[in-house]
């Protein structure tokens, strides 16, 4: 087991087990040593502020985090390979007079810092939405950028000797 699912086994909390895409589109998508976290959104469903209250939306941010862990695991193989969150973006389904946003995120935010320490740290957007797909409270995605599987290995053709007919 890893280090980073050990903190969370610490705080008490585990992994679910990864959700496939709901439409046309991947989990997971790497560009050099950044992976691309595709949005996944909240079990909780209903509007923060009205239907659902802040502390309840904050849990609802921290849990879609461990789902977007549990698909990056599944696709990367071992979270430790993560060594820094670099974005993340929040969206909350929030009536019309909420504007704590930001500490709904948190949720999420906080239990990165919780797994990853100073390397957790990362920007962040928190948006207010009037509605999210299938009516969740919270939508994440995020970026976070990895070290190598294996080491980076630079392999050069051995130099060739000119033989001619008459050495052989």
């Amino acid at each position: 087991m890893s280090v980073v699912e050990d903190r969370l086994r610490e705080m008490g909390l585990v992994l679910p087990p990864p959700k496939p895409p709901v439409a046309n589109y991947v989990g997971t998508k790497q560009s050099g040593d950044l992976l691309f976290v595709s949005g996944r959104v909240s079990h909780r469903r209903g509007e923060v502020g009205t239907e659902i209250s802040l502390d309840d939306a904050t849990i609802a941010a921290r849990d879609a985090m461990l789902d977007l862990l549990a698909i990056i695991k599944h696709d990367i193989g071992d979270l430790d390979r993560i060594v820094s969150i670099e974005q993340l973006r929040g969206f909350v389904r929030s009536s019309p007079s909420f504007t704590e946003q930001p500490r709904v995120i948190d949720g999420a935010s906080d239990l990165l810092v919780a797994l990853y320490g100073d390397a957790g740290r990362h920007a962040r957007t928190a948006t207010g939405a009037a509605q999210l797909p299938f009516g969740a409270a919270v939508q994440l995605d995020m970026v976070v950028r990895l070290r190598s599987n294996t080491a980076t290995v630079f392999h050069r053709e051995p130099d060739r000797l000119d033989v001619s007919d008459n050495e052989r």
